[in-house]
């Protein structure tokens, strides 16, 4: 049974260190927010060049946070606290083997006046490589409070 459904606008900033580099991008987007019994979803589509769409699904739970990325590339990333989880991320050039270990999970869910926030720290392995670190802050802010 779904309690709310609230349009939003979502922030993604995601940062990725490899070898003392250290890679940012920025997602901006309008989505959907669903509170469902004991979790909290977030969805909404992300255009990249050609016109091609990603479709997210954040499944958010007190002890544990799901991705689900589909179309031109899919993958389904599990983040569990101090706990590896692995998925196969599918990519036009490519599958990977995908290993990720969850460091820190924090969510402040969102209300009339404060924005939400889902922080996450976690490493990646891809098809064994060295890991790297990563982090993931996803902003959410209903779109027209009344």
């Amino acid at each position: 049974m779904i309690l709310q459904q609230i349009p939003v606008t979502i922030e993604l900033h995601m940062s990725i260190k490899d070898n003392g580099q250290i890679e940012r991008t920025t997602t901006n987007a309008f989505g959907t927010f669903y509170r469902k019994n004991k979790f909290d979803v977030v969805t909404y589509d992300e255009q990249l060049e050609d016109r091609v769409t990603i479709k997210s699904l954040y499944t958010i739970q007190a002890d544990k946070v799901s991705v689900k990325r589909s179309g031109a590339l899919s993958m389904h990333q599990q983040f569990q606290l101090n706990q590896i989880t692995e998925n196969l991320y599918k990519h036009p050039h490519g599958n990977f083997h995908m290993e990720t270990c969850t460091d820190y999970i924090n969510y402040q869910p969102f209300d009339k006046i404060n924005p939400g926030k889902l922080t996450i720290h976690y490493t990646v392995k891809l098809n064994g490589q060295e890991k790297r670190e990563h982090e993931l802050i996803l902003s959410i802010k209903e779109e027209n409070p009344q």
